[in-house]
């Protein structure tokens, strides 16, 4: 009897979410909030993937099913559990399960990882000794302590002049009770100083500002302060993929963007990525992509159309 009533109580709270984000979005999108950080998400019909750069967050379903690709790597999470991207992170995602009568509800949460090092510094029980790199994505479990912290944080949309005091110390809350989670290792690696994971989050933040540019292997291995192939596996054991790699889909996921947003042929978008041939940038992008740059643009602007 007592577990039923915390499976019908867990649930509650899951509907109140549910109930809470769909009254904030009144049609499809993404939608930003009086909390900087946060923000739902509603969709109300399947969608193809989306190819995205996802900077640190917390995500939390609170209808509908998600999947989530890093690499060749499937992570499928819906209202049981929660998904947590600790460092920036090419991706794609695509939601399988929403309809009008049922809309995908989602809320996100950004991060920055100074606010972890901030609880890192006051919690002995988080220290750790580092062994090796962890995977900058996790999926896991959601559990009541959590979700009552993020219902307080929604809620606090209600009565916004208490947003500034009381935001700030119930977003800790949510951060730290992801670090006590069974998968908190994969946060706590890229706040602590000097670890491979906060190494390979600066190469990253180098590879993202010169991403137009060749890439310089050695030059990244200096700025991680590591060799070559310790930076090499310390890299793919975060992000799924390898320094090289990483840049190449930060080159094609802009030179879509590109397309989309300034109708610039392909061989201009790959020029101003830093593609040489554009007989390889196309090669390349649909290997990503599923088809060559011309036929991806017409079938994006058709379903464009339709949705219209």
């Amino acid at each position: 009897m007592k577990g039923e009533n915390v499976r019908n109580s867990f649930m509650e709270k899951q509907k109140e979410l549910a109930q809470f984000i769909q009254q904030f979005c009144d049609k499809d999108g993404i939608f930003s909030t009086d909390i900087p950080c946060l923000h739902f998400i509603r969709v109300s019909h399947k969608l193809e993937p989306l190819y995205q750069i996802h900077k640190p967050a917390l995500c939390i379903v609170a209808q509908g099913t998600k999947v989530v690709i890093m690499a060749e790597e499937i992570y499928q999470y819906d209202p049981s559990k929660y998904l947590v991207v600790s460092v920036d992170l090419p991706l794609s995602g695509e939601i399988i399960e929403a309809s009008d009568e049922l809309p995908y509800l989602c809320l996100r949460l950004d991060f920055e990882s100074k606010q972890i090092f901030d609880i890192l510094k006051e919690s002995e029980q988080l220290k750790i000794k580092e062994t090796d790199s962890h995977r900058g994505l996790f999926v896991s479990n959601i559990h009541s302590s959590l979700l009552d912290a993020v219902l307080r944080l929604v809620h606090l949309l209600d009565t916004p002049e208490d947003i500034s005091v009381l935001a700030p110390s119930v977003i800790r809350e949510i951060l730290y009770r992801i670090l006590q989670g069974d998968q908190g290792r994969s946060v706590k690696q890229v706040a602590m100083i000097g670890s491979h994971a906060e190494r390979v989050v600066n190469v990253i933040k180098q590879i993202k500002q010169d991403f137009t540019r060749p890439i310089g292997i050695k030059r990244l291995a200096s700025i991680a302060n590591m060799s070559e192939s310790s930076l090499h596996h310390h890299f793919k054991q975060v992000t799924g993929s390898t320094p090289l790699q990483y840049q190449k889909q930060l080159r094609l996921q802009e030179a879509r963007r590109l397309m989309l947003s300034q109708t610039i042929d392909a061989a201009n978008a790959s020029f101003q990525v830093g593609y040489e041939s554009p007989s390889q940038f196309s090669r390349e992008y649909a290997r990503l992509f599923g088809l060559p740059p011309i036929r991806d643009m017409q079938r994006i602007r058709n379903i464009n159309q339709i949705n219209l």
